[in-house]
């Protein structure tokens, strides 16, 4: 538990865009491929339930926007519209309002897990309650799963950091729609300065440690 700065680890979940527009080809605007989205899709899928078990609450963070006006103030982004060879080329219509990529992979939300569909850019904290919710919540630490590990992934758990939870980026549970340099070198960074990594197995059996420990989760709401 020291390793994790904490001394009585309160742990939810946080789930970044493990929805349609990244993870299911047919739809994606901003797709990941097919591998990367089969591995990842049931990598959360399994590691929920585990979760869940443990009476760990999930909580997904979903992109969505009203209209290509909230996406164009960013600057960057609108640069990246204008390259045909960018990953991110077609953010000007990625995940609007109505459009199918906005709904959650099948198989990944069940009762009881809580929906925060107001995420607008990489932090996702920018613009939601998430924060509320985890203090609502009672917790401390969090396990983050999720796409794209060197962009969204890595801002909220800057975010977090700077926030003072203890973040947990569960390796096995996040990946990139750009290449494996990418998702490595953000791992890097993530375990340099922000948070440690673990594999799923090895965050499942550090949770039941805690709670068999006597520092039982908060109930999931």
């Amino acid at each position: 538990m020291r390793a994790l700065g904490v001394d009585d680890p309160k742990v939810a979940v946080v789930a970044i865009d493990c929805h349609r527009g990244h993870l299911d080809p047919m739809v994606a605007t901003m797709p990941a491929s097919r591998e990367v989205a089969e591995r990842l899709t049931e990598a959360n899928r399994l590691f929920f339930e585990s979760c869940r078990a443990l009476s760990i609450p999930v909580i997904h963070l979903v992109t969505r926007y009203r209209d290509e006006a909230e996406i164009s103030m960013n600057p960057f982004w609108r640069m990246r519209a204008d390259d045909p060879d960018a990953t991110r080329k077609n953010v000007m219509r990625h995940n609007l309002y109505g459009s199918p990529g906005t709904t959650i992979m099948p198989g990944l939300l069940k009762v009881g897990d809580s929906v925060i569909d107001t995420k607008k850019r990489y932090d996702c904290f920018v613009g939601t309650d998430l924060e509320f919710r985890l203090k609502s919540l009672g917790v401390n630490t969090i396990f983050m799963t999720g796409i794209n590990t060197n962009s969204c992934v890595l801002a909220t758990a800057i975010a977090a950091n700077v926030r003072d939870y203890s973040v947990v980026v569960i390796e096995d549970c996040v990946d990139t729609m750009d290449t494996r340099d990418h998702h490595d070198a953000a791992l890097l960074c993530l375990r340099t300065a922000f948070g440690v990594t673990m594999v799923a197995k090895e965050a499942v059996a550090a949770a039941r440690q805690w709670q068999q420990g006597g520092h039982q989760n908060g109930d999931a709401a």
